[in-house]
């Protein structure tokens, strides 16, 4: 049993990670985000200033941190989500925030036990700076169906 749940872990962070990776791009140098924040590599915004780079090796050892501390987040609020919930929760949670996914309706409704409401959240989460942004439809609408997929 515990083989299984370590299996179902790696595969719900392998998953997230895709997801991250895919929307947030791979920038070795520094840039302003949508909003103007100095982000590099895949969204990480933790400790970029204008005019870092960064190797390839280094912004996957920022990923997998940032990626932690967001699963971390999801599996403190919701240690028995499914594995592809969890994946979904975890790249939301990367993108948004620890203090928006706390403060979410979407969390609210997880903890209730109404995940299939949690999912469907999602998708009200594409602004930024005022404005919807067309790369956060997208991905929001991605999170969401892996989000319902697993709880098929």
């Amino acid at each position: 049993m515990i083989a299984l749940r370590r299996a179902l872990i790696a595969g719900s962070l392998a998953a997230s990670a895709s997801i991250v990776a895919y929307f947030e791009g791979e920038r070795l140098t520094t840039y302003l985000d949508p909003v103007g924040i100095p982000t590099i590599c895949y969204g990480h915004t933790g400790t970029a200033v204008m005019g870092q780079t960064k190797t390839l090796g280094q912004c996957r050892d920022l990923l997998s941190e940032d990626l932690g501390w967001a699963m971390a987040e999801v599996d403190k609020h919701l240690p028995d989500a499914p594995p592809m919930v969890r994946a979904a929760f975890g790249s939301f949670t990367y993108n948004v925030g620890v203090g928006a996914f706390r403060s979410s309706t979407l969390l609210r409704k997880a903890k209730a036990g109404d995940l299939q409401g949690a999912c469907n959240e999602l998708p009200r989460w594409k602004h930024a700076g005022g404005r919807v942004l067309p790369g956060l439809v997208t991905r929001r609408a991605t999170e969401r169906e892996l989000c319902l997929s697993g709880l098929k």
